[in-house]
């Protein structure tokens, strides 16, 4: 794709990445075909060659964002199905960033708008002020229930009953059973830590019984991607992460920095970028960076211990589009859900998008419905016992449309090697 920025814009360093992003397009459009809200609306400017096109106008031309320009960046999922299929390697995911950047600097939206961003961004990556908020939406649930619009899908997302804080998240040091093999970060989350910390409970005692010394360091939080990907400053809470991680590595060296939600672990894994101007920072944010792995993709590499109990239960797998586009992981998570005594069930247009994409469900309820009825319907058709995934977004998301267990796969994992039973199924 040809490019005409002017010398003076092309002093500015994101400019240069985005122009380089750009020059890789070659217009093929093959990454239309597996674009989820391409697939739904059919307009071009809601596929990726679309919204390619009107992020070159706008920053070329150096404009304020327009409103037809932000409605379809917002529509964006950026769930990056097209970053697998584009032949070219376009880094997609670093432009629609850039776009965000922009439209949330140049353009004003409405006030209830910028009220519900400036809340999302404000209490979701807090897990106390989100655990307070949570509390009062249980509470008042069925009445949250009957507003309209996207307040009703907002509210329709709350979970029937909220569990205790789990024992994981503050910072200390778990052992490793028997001889230690390795040493690993954990990062603990926000979001997840709050809506389901029995994912973290069961991680660490995966890690531990097979030999990994567990770190949860003190400083470290939230990972900065929710609000990075609303186009907010998010350098704040990579910066502290880093500092975090960096200190633990100084003190008895990290063999991981290990991740059970893949939408943080995208985001980690682009500390090294997002950091790359910033002296104090660029060397060691790689450094994190390089260190960063998803819980699949580092148990994999460890090894399963034999399952003591396979279940035979026929798990429909749902593979997170940060983990399978995002990361790029896409054969570990079954393969040890077999090596643990699973049935996983093939599901049809399984690089589809499940409609949660971070806050996607929050600020695009009606879009986020349909693609989430959309692939339920593809997993209740192979006839599962459950659900299972990578990420806390897609496992909320999946859950308020089906009656299945909807669990993390790392829950089952521990559970085949000698864990207790995950919440979800125990009820179920």
């Amino acid at each position: 794709m040809q490019t005409n920025f002017t010398l003076a814009q092309m002093a500015d360093p994101d400019l240069v990445e985005a122009n380089g992003i750009l020059r890789t397009c070659v217009h093929c459009g093959f990454c239309n075909a597996t674009c989820p809200t391409f697939a739904l609306l059919g307009d071009e400017l809601d596929g990726p060659r679309g919204r390619i096109y009107l992020i070159k106008d706008m920053l070329e031309r150096g404009a304020d964002a327009s409103a037809a320009v932000v409605r379809h960046i917002d529509r964006c999922l950026s769930c990056l199905a097209c970053m697998t299929t584009c032949p070219s390697g376009v880094h997609y995911m670093h432009l629609v960033d850039l776009a965000r950047q922009r439209i949330e600097e140049t353009y004003v939206r409405p006030a209830p708008e910028r009220a519900l961003r400036a809340l999302i961004a404000t209490v979701l990556p807090r897990p106390v002020p989100f655990r307070a908020a949570l509390l009062a939406a249980v509470i008042l649930r069925p009445l949250l229930r009957l507003l309209p619009g996207r307040l009703g899908a907002i509210a329709a997302l709350v979970p029937a009953r909220l569990p205790n804080p789990g024992p994981v998240e503050r910072p200390q040091v778990f052992a490793a059973e028997g001889a230690r093999r390795k040493r690993v970060a954990l990062l603990t989350g926000c979001v997840q830590s709050v809506l389901a910390p029995e994912i973290n409970a069961a991680t660490v005692r995966l890690l531990t019984r097979h030999g990994c010394e567990v770190v949860v360091a003190p400083g470290a939080g939230c990972c900065g991607g929710l609000a990075y990907h609303m186009g907010r400053d998010a350098l704040a809470q990579a910066r502290a992460n880093v500092d975090a991680w960096s200190a633990a590595l100084d003190a008895g060296g990290l063999d991981a920095v290990v991740s059970n939600t893949s939408g943080c672990g995208v985001t980690v894994k682009e500390y090294g970028f997002m950091l790359r101007s910033e002296a104090g920072y660029a060397a060691r944010a790689a450094r994190i960076s390089a260190l960063a792995k998803d819980i699949s993709e580092f148990v994999a590499a460890l090894g399963l211990a034999p399952p003591p109990r396979p279940s035979g239960l026929k798990v429909a797998y749902h593979a997170a589009c940060s983990l399978q586009h995002g990361q790029r992981i896409r054969n570990e998570p079954p393969a040890l859900l077999v090596a643990a005594g699973f049935t996983v069930l093939d599901v049809p247009e399984g690089h589809l998008c499940c409609g949660s994409a971070g806050t996607y469900n929050l600020l695009q309820p009606a879009l986020a419905r349909a693609l989430r009825d959309r692939k339920l319907g593809h997993i209740e058709g192979t006839r599962p016992d459950l659900v299972a995934c990578g990420n806390i977004g897609c496992m909320t998301q999946l859950a308020t449309g089906t009656a299945l267990p909807v669990v993390h796969t790392v829950e089952l994992l521990d559970w085949a090697t000698g864990g207790p039973a995950p919440p979800a199924l125990a009820r179920a």
